[in-house]
């Protein structure tokens, strides 16, 4: 609780300190909507406003926010992502507290940072925290949307679950398919988008890190990558079942193989997301069905 009251203290005296001076990229999505509603060019906009960078058929995403006036905007854009984010928290903090705050004092920086600029980011990074729960759909939508916008949340895909995964790839490719049907104003964004220049280092996507929490705090032993023991345990065991495969290969070829493939095909489809997958014959197989004295040399899916 201490790490979490200093770090809330600095993060909320940073923004008091910034003023009106904070919410340059929640302007520029702001301003963007409205230029373009009048007419004007999003990504060349007039005015103190950044560009607009993202696909073109996003914008009208943005346009019930846009509709209040600035302050009202920055109000409530700020204040969401501050109360998802303590959400997040709050269900982290609940089963690891101090690797939590541990966490939270790791990402301070970019948390304070994508407070100050409003940037998407944390919207995202929060969303993406809760498409973990729920419906696939759901992290499906959300995890295509914000792989389109950013592609830098695009290796969360590997810890959505598996229906999340199989819609999240349909999303990701009608996201595509969208940007193709407008490629003229497509084009523009991109020369937009690295119209820019050498850029810094973006310490603001470390964001996407929190994502990971509900994945990672689900594990037994979540830092267990610190210990050099759990990598020597880790080999062996890799090693273990190498050397199983093997021996199976050289006593059958042909049936190792056949069955390798199948399980991998299985593997493959639940980790996309495609529950209806069969389950190898030999899963099913229970010991009273081989002949006695028989001797099944391969064994991998056990």
């Amino acid at each position: 609780m201490a790490i979490l009251v200093v770090i809330f203290a600095v993060l909320l005296a940073a923004m008091a300190a910034r003023a009106d001076t904070a919410g340059a990229d929640a302007r520029a999505y702001w301003a963007a909507v409205r230029i373009w509603l009048d007419g004007g060019d999003p990504y060349h906009p007039t005015g103190p406003f950044l560009p607009y960078v993202y696909a073109p058929w996003m914008l009208p995403f943005f346009i019930p926010w846009a509709m209040l006036p600035w302050d009202a905007a920055w109000f409530v854009w700020r204040g969401v992502a501050i109360l998802l984010l303590l959400w997040t928290i709050r269900w982290a903090y609940a089963r690891r507290p101090l690797a939590t705050a541990v966490v939270l004092l790791a990402l301070a920086i970019p948390i304070g940072t994508n407070l100050d600029t409003g940037n998407v980011n944390l919207l995202l990074a929060v969303l993406l925290f809760g498409a973990q729960f729920g419906h696939g759909r759901f992290g499906g939508l959300i995890w295509g949307l914000a792989t389109w916008m950013k592609w830098v949340p695009a290796p969360l895909w590997l810890v959505l679950p598996a229906r999340a995964r199989g819609w999240g790839l349909i999303v990701l490719a009608g996201s595509g398919l969208l940007s193709l049907v407008m490629l003229p104003l497509t084009i523009i964004q991109l020369q937009a988008l690295f119209g820019f220049g050498p850029r810094p280092v973006r310490a603001d996507f470390l964001i996407f890190a929190w994502a990971l929490v509900p994945w990672w705090w689900r594990l037994e032993h979540p830092f267990a990558f610190f210990w050099p023991s759990a990598w020597v345990a880790g080999g062996r065991q890799i090693a273990g079942r190498a050397s199983s495969w093997a021996r199976s290969f050289r006593a059958a070829p042909g049936p190792t193989s056949r069955r390798a493939v199948a399980l991998l095909r299985i593997w493959a489809a639940r980790f996309v997301g495609l529950h209806h997958a069969q389950a190898a014959p030999w899963q099913h197989r229970r010991a009273t069905d081989r002949a006695p004295g028989h001797h099944d040399a391969v064994e991998i899916g056990d």
